[in-house]
């Protein structure tokens, strides 16, 4: 067995925290790092001293803050999330309903801004939360903008099934990703859990790529899906022109919707 490095020990150490994990006693970092007691203990007692690391009296161990501060010079994370903030505000005020912020990060998305809204309907989803891309609007307005090789790799790969209505099939995938580039926007409906339904639509940077996604979450039950994709286009294009993204003269009103 090759023998681990130091930064591969350190960085398993913090990998051992996760959303289903925030707080680890030294014997359950050991474990989950796959390290000796006595290795957990000095590289922790380490990241302790730096700030990555915090321990409460009960002697458990939580992510520090400084790695928040750290976390905050992210171009695609809190820096993202500043720009986007008023937009998404408005967006909440115009639905009342869950509004989610998303970049990519391979074959996932993480969720960078999250505003609960006041509907009972299930949401799976916290800022760092991972979902897969096929799985939620967000990933699949993301995933239709990337490029092919990009999408082909994707489709090609096992998809995971979370209810009856989850996308596995690679074809069914393709048609619903060539329907988000003809529309400009993503719906998925019950593919996290059975209630749910989001309607979502890309950002765009400075250069016209695609950077994030913005979505609104409801009860798919009683979604007024055609109001629904107006708003949040309109989020979408404000915090895309806050990034210094401007449509092409030719281009119809929207500009965003990838035709």
């Amino acid at each position: 067995m090759t023998a681990r490095s130091a930064p591969d020990r350190l960085l398993s150490v913090l990998a051992a925290f996760d959303h289903d994990h925030p707080a680890l006693s030294l014997t359950d970092i050991s474990r989950r790092a796959g390290l000796s007691l006595t290795t957990a203990h000095r590289l922790v007692s380490a990241l302790s001293q730096w700030g990555a690391l915090e321990r409460d009296e009960s002697g458990v161990y939580h992510v520090g803050l400084r790695l928040w501060e750290v976390a905050a010079l992210a171009p695609r994370g809190l820096a993202l999330r500043q720009i986007a903030l008023p937009y998404l505000e408005d967006l909440y005020e115009a639905t009342h309903e869950n509004v989610q912020l998303a970049v990519r990060d391979g074959s996932e998305v993480v969720y960078i801004e999250w505003i609960s809204g006041r509907s009972a309907v299930g949401v799976r989803i916290q800022v760092g939360a991972r979902w897969p891309l096929h799985a939620t609007g967000v990933g699949l307005a993301l995933l239709a903008h990337s490029d092919v090789a990009s999408q082909d790799a994707y489709c090609a790969q096992p998809l995971a099934r979370f209810t009856p209505h989850t996308i596995t099939d690679p074809v069914t995938l393709r048609r619903a990703l060539a329907e988000v580039r003809r529309s400009g926007v993503a719906v998925s409906s019950r593919q996290v859990t059975e209630d749910a339904l989001s309607v979502a639509a890309p950002v765009r940077g400075a250069d016209g790529s695609v950077v994030a996604a913005v979505s609104v979450v409801v009860p798919q039950r009683d979604a007024q899906t055609p109001a629904l994709i107006p708003a949040v286009r309109l989020a979408a294009r404000g915090i895309s022109r806050a990034l210094g993204w401007q449509p092409e003269p030719d281009k119809p009103p929207g500009g965003l919707t990838g035709e």
